[in-house]
């Protein structure tokens, strides 16, 4: 391929097992304090590393206000409905009108955030309301089914809001439900509580050609890919994992096709030597890249106590590796 494609193009191409000119790479969501340490502005760092700009649109899909009790029976879930109104315009992006021009007119990928998982959804911000909610499905299985159904039907309504105005090139459920053993709750329970009441906010993507639907998740939630490609959600970013249990060479290997992949580089290995970069990357990176339906990213945030040098060393291989492939294309 000659042809010069820009950062949209790419995202879609790539998400779609096409060839294209060269890989992605987006920033791994860097804060002010890593640069701090690093002594460097934002600036000197994106000159520094070639960085894929990506954006994302984030409506406020929480409960507003938020309760101090969170509801526990069917006669308080009227309350969450006048709590969870898609019509609020403060529920949109600041100056969303007047983003949606540029957004159209972009050369770079856009994602839309659509469903804030199970137990965010279910109120879950501290260890009381973990177990209460755990509770509710063992011992009131209808209240919870009909709370999640309410919270589809929501996030549906919110996401048609944004759809009708802008064409996103993908779209993610952020799903944060695994510990470092497995998924905290069952496949089966995956599916009858949360999968049945994403069915509405599938069904608004699919109504707008949306193709890439993104399970973006948090340690080790790999019994669930069955569950998520059995319901259309068809790529997978998972953050902060157990690599040998979400091992992206494996789950490429086991599913093939299905399932595209956005991260799987075990950020632990840039706290150790180059030995054990170069080999973490080398081991993973090259292969996917090949068989496309995939960007390369560390598989969490880098944070302070990774020192420069490593985070240079990681960077460098990675840009070795995207410019053999883009040689190699061109």
């Amino acid at each position: 391929m000659t042809t010069t494609l820009n950062g949209r193009q790419r995202f879609n191409r790539i998400m779609n097992f096409q060839d294209v000119d060269r890989v992605l790479y987006f920033e791994e969501g860097i804060r002010t304090e890593v640069l701090k340490k690093w002594r460097l502005n934002r600036s000197v760092f994106l000159k520094k590393f070639n960085v894929d700009l990506r954006k994302e649109i984030i409506p406020k899909l929480d409960v507003s206000p938020t309760f101090r009790r969170w509801p526990s029976s069917i006669a308080e879930l009227s309350e969450l409905k006048n709590r969870l109104n898609p019509n609020d315009p403060t529920r949109l992006p600041k100056n969303f009108k007047s983003r949606v021009k540029n957004w159209n007119n972009r050369d770079y990928p856009l994602i839309l955030r659509v469903h804030r998982g199970f137990f965010l959804s279910m109120g879950v911000y501290d260890n009381d309301r973990f177990l209460e909610v755990l509770h509710l499905l063992m011992e009131n299985p209808k209240f919870v089914r009909e709370y999640m159904k309410i919270q589809g039907e929501f996030a549906a309504a919110l996401a048609e809001i944004v759809l009708k105005e802008v064409q996103v090139d993908a779209v993610y459920f952020s799903e944060p439900i695994g510990s470092n053993v497995s998924a905290l709750i069952s496949p089966q329970l995956f599916e009858e509580f949360v999968l049945e009441n994403y069915k509405p906010v599938l069904s608004v993507c699919d109504k707008y050609s949306i193709q890439t639907k993104i399970f973006l998740t948090y340690a080790n939630s790999s019994i669930l890919i069955p569950s998520i490609l059995k319901y259309g959600i068809n790529c997978l970013w998972a953050c902060e994992v157990n690599c040998e249990e979400m091992d992206y060479i494996k789950l490429r290997e086991k599913f093939g096709r299905n399932l595209r992949l956005i991260g799987g580089i075990d950020l632990d290995s840039l706290l150790k030597d180059k030995n054990a970069i170069r080999s973490e990357i080398i081991n993973k990176v090259p292969a996917l890249i090949e068989q496309g339906g995939y960007i390369p990213l560390a598989d969490g945030r880098v944070r302070t106590n990774i020192p420069f040098e490593n985070y240079t060393y990681y960077r460098k291989v990675i840009d070795e590796i995207i410019e053999s492939y883009s040689q190699k294309l061109n």
